[in-house]
C-alpha cells in the first residue's frame, strides 16, 4: 500500500518536519493535535476549547484519510497539567462515546506555555 500524508495546514508541520496524519497499510496515524484554531494561528484559554479544537482537526484529518472518529481505535492525551483532564470529559464522551477507543492521559510539559492538552490517535480505514 501507497503511504499517504496529510497535512492540516498547520505552519509548525513545515518547520519541525512532520505530517498531521499519515495512512500506511490500512491504518490512520494522527500525529499530536495541540489546540490551535489553524485558520487564525489563534489558542483558545480553556482546556475543552483546545479540547473541541484538537479534535475537530484530528477529524479533519481522518476524513481526508478515509476514516472518522469513530475508527479511532487508539487515543493517548497528553496534559502539563493533569488537574485539566476532567473539563475535557464532556467533550470527549461527546466524540468518543460510542466507540470508546483504548486510551491514556500522560502528564507532560508541552511545547509552548499556553498548550493545555495535545491529542494523538490511530484509526483503522473502514
Amino acid at each position: 500500500m501507497t503511504r499517504q500524508t496529510i497535512s492540516s495546514g498547520s505552519p509548525f508541520e513545515e518547520q519541525i518536519g512532520y505530517a498531521r496524519a499519515v495512512v500506511q497499510d490500512g491504518w490512520v496515524f494522527v500525529s499530536g493535535t495541540t489546540g490551535y484554531d489553524y485558520a487564525k494561528m489563534e489558542m483558545p484559554g480553556s482546556v475543552a476549547d483546545q479540547c473541541r479544537n484538537a479534535l475537530g482537526t484530528i477529524g479533519q484529518a481522518l476524513a481526508e484519510a478515509g476514516a472518522a472518529m469513530a475508527d479511532v481505535v487508539r487515543v493517548r492525551y497528553i496534559l502539563p497539567d493533569g488537574d485539566d483532564f476532567e473539563p475535557c470529559w464532556p467533550v470527549l464522551r461527546e466524540v468518543f462515546g460510542a466507540q470508546r477507543p483504548a486510551a491514556t492521559m500522560i502528564v507532560a510539559g508541552l511545547m509552548k506555555p499556553e498548550m493545555k492538552i495535545e491529542i494523538e490517535v490511530t484509526a483503522k480505514l473502514p
